[in-house]
C-alpha cells in the first residue's frame, strides 16, 4: 500500500516537473503582463513552515481518503448507493487538491513526505478491515472511519487557517473546513439512519 501511495506521489511530482518546465518554455511578449504575472506569481509563492506542513499532512491524508473510497467502490452493486456517490465526490474533491498540494512542495523545494503525525488517519489494520469487509457492511464501516478521517484533516486544515501565509493553501484549507464539515455531518446522519 505505502510503495503504491510512493509511486503514485512521485508520478504526479514527474507530471508537474514536466508541465512547469513546459510552462517556463512560453515566451511573453507583453512586459507589462510579465511584471504583473512575476509579481502575483511571487505572492502565490510566498509561503511560511505551516503551509509546508500543511501540505506535507493533507497530501498523503487526501490520498488515503481516496484509497478508502476505491476500496468501498471495487466492493461493486452491494454497497449502498447513497455511500457510494459519497465517495465518488470525495474522490472528485480531493483528487485535484493531491495534485495541488505536491505542485506546492515541488515548488516550495520542499519534500512531500514528512515525519508530521496526522489525525485521523486509519491503520493497517483499519485499512484491512475495509477491504476484507461485505459490500454491506463495508458501507457502514467506510462512513465510520471517513468521519474520523475527515475531523483529523478539517483539525489539520484550521490550522492552516490559523497560521498559514500562502494565501492559495489557506483558500484551500477554507475550502476543506467547508466541504468536510459538512460531509461529516452528512455521514453521521446516514449512520443514525442505519
Amino acid at each position: 500500500m505505502h510503495t503504491t501511495t510512493t509511486t503514485r506521489t512521485l508520478a504526479i511530482a514527474a507530471s508537474l516537473t514536466l508541465g512547469l518546465t513546459l510552462a517556463s518554455c512560453s515566451t511573453n511578449d507583453s512586459s507589462s503582463d510579465a511584471g504583473s504575472s512575476a509579481s502575483s506569481s511571487s505572492a502565490a509563492s510566498a509561503h511560511d513552515d505551516q503551509d509546508v506542513m500543511f501540505a506535507q499532512m493533507m497530501l498523503p491524508h487526501h490520498e488515503q481518503a481516496v484509497e478508502m473510497s476505491d476500496a468501498l467502490l471495487a466492493k461493486g452493486d452491494g454497497v449502498d448507493p447513497d455511500v457510494a456517490t459519497l465517495a465518488e465526490q470525495i474522490k472528485a474533491e480531493q483528487g485535484p487538491e493531491i495534485i495541488q498540494l505536491a505542485s506546492w512542495l515541488q515548488g516550495w523545494g520542499e519534500p512531500t513526505e514528512s515525519g508530521h503525525s496526522m489525525s485521523g488517519m486509519m491503520s493497517d489494520s483499519d485499512m484491512t478491515d475495509l477491504d476484507q469487509a461485505s459490500a454491506r457492511d463495508a458501507g457502514k464501516l467506510f462512513l465510520q472511519q471517513m468521519v474520523q478521517h475527515h475531523e483529523g484533516a478539517v483539525d489539520m486544515a484550521r490550522s492552516e487557517v490559523d497560521k498559514g501565509m500562502n494565501t492559495d493553501a489557506v483558500a484551500m484549507a477554507k475550502s476543506i473546513v467547508s466541504s468536510q464539515t459538512e460531509q461529516i455531518t452528512q455521514m453521521k446522519d446516514m449512520l443514525a439512519s442505519t
